[in-house]
């Protein structure tokens, strides 16, 4: 607690510093315009959560777009959610959370599917998840105006599952990228893939390029720079952007 409030005040110090235009832009989509501002009320991020997920996967987006309700006027709202009953999930390394909210897609105005277990056929992760079909079928009915699905590291292969992907432009973490192909997907050699309503990122630490990229897109590019000095992390590699 002592130290998030330490971090809200040396980032609030930092905002007529940010304002004033003294930092620039990371590399990452130094090209993009910045994201007009959003309307009223929070941006909901729903992080899908499911056994065997990989922990940096859903860690790291869940702590940029917490970081980013300090940046937005409007705020931001982040939750874990599973499309089973609320309960503990037990992820890759052992790590237990409680999930306490119910999938709802229509509540929320980004879904972010991390990835996990690529490595295990057999036992929790993807592939189980894939097998059992729930979750791919759930994706698959959630598209609608004004959500954007998004996912990174191995994420991609459940997006894959629920013909998400197909055709379209996308990446994953680098041993998954043939595979993605192989199941219709356009794969590009970017750190971050931002179809309008598709967007997925990379590898294992992608997570954080991914959240500060929607945050750029959907709050703002001061909100961006404000929670990667937050964080004291600059976004590394390249948004590749549908024209």
């Amino acid at each position: 607690m002592e130290r998030r409030q330490f971090l809200r005040r040396t980032t609030a110090a930092g905002a007529a510093t940010l304002g004033a235009g003294t930092l620039t832009a990371t590399a990452l989509g130094t090209e993009a315009a910045a994201a007009a501002p959003r309307g009223t009320g929070p941006l909901r991020v729903d992080i899908v959560m499911f056994d065997g997920v990989e922990e940096l996967d859903y860690i790291a987006p869940y702590e940029v777009f917490s970081a980013a309700a300090m940046h937005s006027t409007n705020g931001v709202e982040v939750r874990y959610v599973t499309t089973g009953r609320p309960r503990m999930i037990r992820c890759g390394y052992g790590t237990g959370i409680q999930v306490k909210y119910r999938w709802s897609p229509a509540e929320a105005d980004l879904i972010v599917v991390p990835g996990g277990g690529y490595a295990r056929r057999e036992g929790p992760g993807i592939w189980s998840e894939i097998d059992s079909g729930v979750l791919p079928r759930a994706l698959a009915a959630a598209p609608r105006k004004g959500l954007t699905i998004s996912s990174l590291c191995t994420g991609a292969l459940l997006l894959s599952a629920a013909g998400l992907t197909k055709g379209r432009p996308c990446t994953t973490h680098h041993g998954a990228k043939a595979y993605l192909e192989e199941q219709g997907g356009v794969v590009k050699n970017a750190r971050v893939v931002d179809d309008g309503d598709l967007v997925t990122a990379g590898g294992i630490t992608s997570g954080l390029e991914l959240g500060l990229w929607l945050v750029k897109r959907e709050l703002g590019s001061d909100a961006a720079t404000g929670v990667e000095n937050m964080l004291e992390y600059e976004a590394r590699g390249t948004v590749w952007q549908a024209s």
